[in-house]
């Protein structure tokens, strides 16, 4: 699409402009879905993907930013991250079914395997909000975002119990 056409198309989608929206999918989404199947190798699920991240630019056009790249480099990345998002999602849903995140979270501090200088000790004796997101994080390999998706709790929740943990757990460790 040629520079000038984009530009008229982002400040007509910027505006709420359904029709340019169409154009946008029009000219984009045969692309996009190429990339999304590469990476979930599902056709299902790279449809829900392409949807859920033409949902995600029709919402977020106003953040699209042409100093720092192309449309369509903003348009793959949107996308690409869903995906990626989506295949972590999925692995960790299939890898670990267990839906009592407290169990996961006791499993993983007392697992040996984590501990020679007695850290599982110490955060067993955390309040339990803390411990779940430590184990989670430490021992369990989860992100913030996964850890706030897993506890059904906000992101900055999540990084105010692990940033609390951490400072109960230095206190700890100097007395």
């Amino acid at each position: 699409m040629p520079k000038t056409a984009e530009i008229q198309l982002v400040t007509l989608l910027k505006q709420g402009d359904k029709a340019a929206f169409s154009t946008l999918y029009d000219n984009y989404s045969g692309s996009l879905y190429g990339i999304v199947m590469r990476i979930v190798n599902d056709e299902d699920l790279a449809q829900d993907v392409l949807q859920e991240a033409m949902i995600k630019v029709w919402k977020n056009i106003a953040s699209y930013d042409d100093t720092k790249g192309t449309l369509f480099t903003w348009l793959l990345n949107v996308t690409r991250n869903l995906a990626i998002d989506k295949m972590r999602y999925n692995s960790k849903r299939q890898a670990d079914p267990i839906d009592n995140v407290m169990h996961k979270a006791d499993r993983a501090v007392s697992h040996n395997t984590e501990d020679t200088i007695g850290v599982k000790e110490l955060v067993a004796n955390l309040k339990p909000e803390f411990k779940s997101v430590i184990a989670m994080a430490y021992f369990n390999g989860y992100t913030q975002d996964e850890i706030s998706k897993e506890l059904n709790v906000p992101l900055g929740t999540v990084k105010t119990r692990t940033r609390n943990a951490l400072l109960e757990l230095r206190k700890i460790l100097k007395a």
